[in-house]
């Protein structure tokens, strides 16, 4: 009987192509991020907040991904924002190949921030490598502070954290000590940000450590 591991594999085959992206991302020094989440965290609307702070300066595009509609992207093309819509017909995550050919249709040249907002998943997105320079997780009050330890490879994998909805959180049980324990016991690197897209509160300091960000790798040499 012969043994086929197809994960390792396909993870093998992903992380050849996305290193493959990442050298064309950073001969240009574009800045990209892996935005992960739930459905209805609230990634959408963090980006739709994020943008016009980012825009004053810099040029971004975004890929959405999604199973079957192109809404999000909609969403967030009434902002001005280059977008490119991936949908996997039912695949709960994004692979490097979908985001190569991705790239083929977004104009690099003065591309300074690459947005690329996985599927609803905090399960399969924490294994594939986008080529991003991090991944980004947006979670909300409403999920409940236990999801670190029942998702831990996500947070582990995960530089920034955002916990959305937090103007919401008198009217749950959600427990902030506790999810600040168990994330840093998972990750103590993380940079967490207390966000509200309803009020606001949170994204300028979100934007400013992007900007911080996108400034960094634009001023980086890379060896050809």
């Amino acid at each position: 009987m012969k043994k086929i591991i197809l994960e390792k594999s396909v993870l093998e085959n992903n992380d050849k192509i996305a290193e493959k992206n990442r050298k064309r991302l950073n001969n240009k020094k574009v800045f990209a991020i892996n935005l992960v989440g739930t459905p209805g965290a609230g990634k959408t609307s963090v980006l739709e907040n994020l943008i016009p702070n980012i825009q004053k300066d810099f040029n971004m595009a975004v890929i959405e991904g999604d199973l079957y509609t192109a809404k999000d992207a909609k969403r967030i093309e009434k902002h001005n924002v280059e977008v490119v819509q991936l949908n996997t017909q039912g695949a709960c995550h994004l692979d490097a190949n979908m985001i190569e050919k991705s790239l083929e249709h977004i104009n690099m040249k003065n591309l300074d921030f690459l947005v690329i907002e996985n599927i609803g998943n905090l399960v399969c997105p924490a294994e594939f490598d986008l080529s991003e320079d991090m991944k980004v997780m947006v979670m909300s009050i409403t999920e409940g502070n236990d999801k670190p330890l029942k998702y831990p490879l996500m947070f582990q994998r995960s530089s920034v954290i955002i916990l959305n909805k937090i103007d919401m959180i008198h009217l749950t049980d959600f427990n902030l000590e506790e999810f600040y324990k168990d994330v840093i016991s998972l990750n103590k690197d993380a940079h967490i940000f207390e966000v509200s897209c309803r009020t606001g509160e949170g994204i300028e300091k979100l934007s400013k450590y992007l900007i911080d960000n996108i400034n960094s790798k634009r001023n980086c040499n890379f060896r050809k």
